[in-house]
């Protein structure tokens, strides 16, 4: 992978031609794999557009000959229609390309995101992932895009650009050959006066071809420069401007506290240094750079009509010509510079593509095995660990150490102690999404990685702490999927304690959840109505192993049992692992085993760990006393 370079501490850095060639070649094989129509689609929509104009300079020339030569009715009719033919038929087809073009834009602007960085995110190692390196990183890629468009947008730009300049140069040279092969009147050959002319319109053509990069690079690095403080305006405004007032969940914060109040000052303070460093770079760098632009482009446009008048004047050609050659000249150097000035910008942007590639190839070191994970239909499966311990990537502390056990199906096994003392690190190792520092954990007898990755996580049912459901219907929520058997998901409904809340929807398991994406037919649900409904998704699963981590921390005391009770007969012929920090819940369980400092410190029965006096006996102790 190539060296990182360090954006905010020189700004007027680049990257050399060459890299940065490398870096385009490999965006549009990225693009091309995703989303080749897209890319097929530009190029003829920007092709079309930019070859319009030349039927109007072709055919306008053809018709200021005529009229300055021998005025022909019948040639002049016969112009007119070839123009409304061609005009006609060109005109349908650019219209066709182009609507292509914004249906393959759209789908890239709505999916690009989810192809191309979600895809990885799901396919990385879960502990890269869980990396904040990782998730700064893409922080950094999505800012630089959304604040001013570094990276992605400006590649997608950049290639547009060339495609308008390619197809600038190779109309301009069709529509030009005839010019440099033109003789003039036999007695104007030789002309100094001519040849004057074309070494002055070649030098000024050279020179816009070559400044025009020159004025572009300048404004572009003060732009860079400008782009890291404009990142931090861009989270304010999004954090103050519309995040402080579009989150339901802060309404009563902000109510209370007036929140509003402060982040208003807060948004003010850096709307007006962004305001002063966006005047200061206009008139500084700005200004000058795109008056210089002009003044060249004039320059160049006075030239070339200075020397195809000269021709026109010796008689090479007559006067409706001028205004084809003129055009057409003009259009090859535009072109050209055209390319240039995206050469010279794409050093800059090659920065934020770099940044792109260096998430995508972070690299999976979890070995993903290849055993078919033994389907039962005794859903006979045991689970042991053996001297495991696990410390985090960069920590200096092991989070577990010495784990010894095991548990068969149809067990339930509650997993209690302190914040920090390694339940949800057992949990993330047990489904492997971490592997173990130290020993293994066991899969009937077999180290689990071996197994096929996504086989053995299929094995699992888990409700997080931090589920997330989505705004669907809800059968499709239950089901994790567009196709559900309706039976099943209504008495998994049922077995989580939503049968009445579900009688009382009229759209029944089509009800729409939440009203972000459904602002009429949503509805938006408690706390405790999700994490029942996230229940009724483990259920649905139908795994061999279901894991409860806090599951019933949004309900109050008698949803809780209720759930607990049902729960614990309903899975009758699952292994079910409890992490609760209410003890009350645990007393169902056939095992607790209890965490302390990232080690099993206790395990066994609810009675028995009462009885022993230890960790258990103080944590049940210290909560009985607020029921007491």
């Amino acid at each position: 992978m190539e060296k990182t370079r360090d954006i905010s501490k020189n700004a007027q850095e680049r990257f050399s031609a060459r890299e940065t060639g490398k870096l385009y070649i490999r965006t549009f094989r990225l693009l091309w794999r995703h989303y080749p129509k897209y890319l097929l689609s530009t190029a003829f929509c920007k092709g079309s557009q930019t070859a319009s104009p030349y039927i109007t300079l072709y055919f306008s020339a053809r018709f200021l000959d005529e009229l300055a030569g021998a005025r022909r009715p019948e040639m002049l009719t016969r112009w007119v229609i070839l123009l409304l033919a061609v005009s006609a038929l060109f005109s349908l087809l650019a219209l066709i390309l182009y609507r292509w073009e914004k249906v393959e834009e759209h789908s890239f602007n709505m999916l690009h995101t989810k192809e191309i960085y979600g895809k990885k995110l799901l396919e990385i190692d879960f502990e890269k992932m869980d990396d904040p390196a990782t998730l700064d990183l893409l922080n950094q890629i999505e800012q630089s895009n959304d604040h001013m468009g570094n990276g992605m947008n400006t590649y997608i730009i950049h290639l547009e650009q060339l495609f308008r300049a390619i197809f600038q140069i190779g109309g301009g040279i069709l529509l030009s050959y005839s010019l440099f092969t033109r003789p003039v009147a036999e007695q104007y050959q030789g002309s100094i006066g001519l040849k004057l002319g074309m070494i002055g319109a070649a030098a000024v053509i050279l020179l816009t071809v070559l400044f025009r990069p020159f004025f572009s690079r300048r404004e572009r690095a003060d732009i860079l420069a400008y782009s890291e403080h404009g990142k931090a305006a861009n989270r304010h405004y999004w954090q103050y401007g519309v995040g402080l007032y579009d989150k339901t969940e802060s309404a009563l914060d902000m109510r209370i506290y007036r929140q509003d109040i402060y982040g208003d000052e807060e948004l003010k303070v850096f709307s007006i240094n962004e305001i002063e460093r966006r005047e200061m770079l206009f008139l500084r760098i700005q200004g000058f750079c795109r008056a210089g632009d002009a003044v060249l482009s004039h320059m160049m446009t006075g030239f070339i009509y200075l020397y195809v008048c000269l021709k026109a004047w010796f008689g090479a050609f007559g006067v409706g010509s001028v205004t084809q050659y003129v055009g057409a000249v003009n259009s090859i150097a535009n072109g050209a510079a055209a390319v240039l000035n995206v050469v010279e910008e794409a050093k800059t942007n090659a920065f934020f593509l770099q940044r792109i590639f260096q998430f995508l190839e972070i690299p999976n070191e979890m070995y993903r095995g290849s055993l078919t994970v033994e389907k039962r239909n005794d859903r006979d499966y045991e689970v042991e660990f053996q001297d495991v311990g696990f410390c985090y990537p960069n920590a200096s502390e092991y989070a577990l150490r010495h784990v010894n056990m095991k548990f068969k199906v149809g067990k339930r096994l509650a997993v209690v102690g302190q914040n920090g003392s390694g339940k949800t690190t057992f949990i993330k190792l047990l489904c492997r999404l971490y592997d173990p520092t130290e020993g293994k954990i066991l899969l009937n007898g077999i180290d689990i990685r071996k197994y096929d990755y996504q086989e053995y996580l299929s094995v699992f049912s888990v409700v997080f702490q931090d589920f997330r459901l989505l705004s669907l219907g809800l059968g499709q929520n239950v089901a994790a999927g567009a196709g559900y058997d309706a039976g099943l998901v209504r008495d998994c409904l049922e077995k989580a304690g939503l049968s009445e809340w579900l009688r009382k929807r009229p759209a029944g398991l089509e009800t729409k959840l939440y009203k972000d994406l459904y602002s009429e037919e949503g509805v938006e649900i408690s706390g405790g109505e999700e994490q029942k409904i996230a229940i009724a998704r483990s259920m649905y699963r139908n795994a061999p192993f279901v894991i409860l981590d806090e599951p019933t921390a949004a309900l109050d005391p008698v949803s809780e049992y209720e759930i607990y009770t049902r729960f614990n007969d309903i899975i009758t012929d699952c292994t079910a692992i409890y992490i609760s920090h209410r003890l009350s819940s645990c007393r169902f369980c056939d095992e607790i085993a209890v965490f302390h400092q990232g080690s099993v410190i206790e395990q066994g029965t609810h009675q028995a760990l009462l009885k022993k006096g230890g960790k258990y006996s103080e944590l049940w102790n210290a909560q009985a006393q607020y029921y007491i």
